[in-house]
């Protein structure tokens, strides 16, 4: 893990020209994060492509199936897939989201919370350790944005995710949007969330973009980073240090110059 260091954008179809083209190292990004489902490929296009960017950039794989809170069995198929790639592009490390997103019907395309009871940790603790041995690494696990609660919580969703990367050994990956967005939505302090994280915890840090729509706020990746996500940020670098660092953009994706634009300002607020 010790490779990624510094500032990192997600790798987009949108930008693989610019990346192949080559980038000005006095704004290149440190690392690249992709998306894992879109290279569990045998060959083709998207493969090719991230072959040639990978020689320039070390990688992490980031993923969005893997349900590791769901109520079905773990897909054993899709797990040994994930690992293949890993073990080809051996990146930096791999990581996921902290909730469900399959039923029995299959995949529903979002990224549901975790009732945060003691059965629940009992459960997805040992989904992970599953996964794990199965990957033959740890997993990093991204807190998600939440627009509900469960009448059956138990705890605060920070003491859940401390509880759950202790007993497992996973890490987390911090969105700070995500923490800035559920503690609106259910009005808790974003600022004690991350004071409770220890920091030996926290292997990765996500800023994206958020839609404010005054009584919910709405996690959508599709804007620049909030002024008030980037002062939460500034919060996290005095609580974690200069954890790995990147922007997320998933949909109104800009140019390349913008996003390292955008990057810029992690890097002079690090700085």
């Amino acid at each position: 893990m010790n490779r990624i260091q510094g500032f990192g954008l997600g790798l987009r179809t949108e930008h693989y020209a610019a990346f192949e083209a080559g980038v000005d190292a006095s704004v290149r990004p440190d690392w690249l994060e992709i998306i894992s489902e879109n290279y569990l490929v045998p060959g083709g296009p998207p493969l090719a492509h991230l072959e040639r960017i990978r020689a320039d950039y070390p990688l992490v794989m980031h993923g969005v199936s893997l349900s590791v809170a769901g109520p079905e069995p773990l897909d054993l198929a899709y797990l040994r897939e994930l690992k293949g790639l890993a073990d080809r592009l051996q990146p930096g490390w791999v990581s996921d989201h902290l909730c469900w997103s399959a039923d029995a019907h299959g995949q529903l395309h979002d990224l549901l919370p975790v009732p945060l009871t003691r059965a629940a940790l009992d459960h997805v603790g040992g989904r992970i350790a599953q996964a794990q041995d199965l990957l033959g690494r740890p997993l990093v696990l991204e807190n998600v944005s939440s627009y509900v609660r469960f009448t059956a919580d138990e705890m605060t969703e920070w003491d859940f995710i401390v509880q759950l990367l202790q007993a497992t050994g996973a890490r987390l990956l911090l969105d700070v949007n995500n923490v800035y967005v559920s503690g609106r939505n259910h009005g808790f302090d974003p600022v004690a969330y991350l004071d409770a994280i220890p920091a030996a915890l926290v292997s990765q840090i996500h800023l994206a973009g958020h839609e404010d729509r005054g009584d919910i706020v709405i996690d959508t990746h599709d804007h620049p980073v909030r002024d008030e996500v980037w002062a939460l940020y500034a919060h996290a670098l005095k609580r974690f240090g200069r954890v790995p660092t990147m922007i997320e953009r998933d949909d109104h994706i800009p140019p390349l110059p913008e996003l390292l634009a955008e990057l810029g300002r992690a890097r002079a607020l690090a700085a």
